[in-house]
């Protein structure tokens, strides 16, 4: 039986590894988890913030996906989205769901993200 979501999988072009490492690590400050050796021989990145895992690999002829996303929970939207643009992250508001805060923004790779907080009065 399902019991959690273990992590997502994002795609990235190859060599793209540096700028995502400074994009989750420094500015969403989610942490590095080393992958295993032989995976980590085929590029990409993980990281992991709480119970929250997102896995990176390269591929070829990479193209962003325009609506797919995995949806962040955060606690305080507002400052965290001030995070995001100080460090030059455009951000996008969105208030199309009822009960939740929430705002898009995109990773170096062109990888979109939804980060969203349920509202005090939801």
């Amino acid at each position: 039986m399902l019991v959690a979501l273990d992590h997502v999988q994002l795609a990235a072009p190859p060599g793209s590894e540096p700028s995502l490492r400074a994009f989750y690590v420094d500015v969403l400050g989610m942490a590095e988890v080393p992958k295993p050796p032989v995976l980590a021989a085929r590029g990409g990145c993980w990281f992991r913030a709480g119970f929250v895992q997102l896995h990176i690999g390269v591929e070829d002829g990479f193209r962003p996906a325009r609506k797919a996303h995995p949806g962040l929970r955060v606690t305080g939207i507002e400052a965290y989205a001030a995070r995001l643009v100080s460090c030059g992250v455009g951000v996008v508001w969105d208030d199309a769901l009822p009960g939740h805060r929430r705002f898009y923004a995109h990773d170096p790779a062109g990888n979109r993200l939804e980060f969203l907080e349920p509202s005090p009065r939801a």
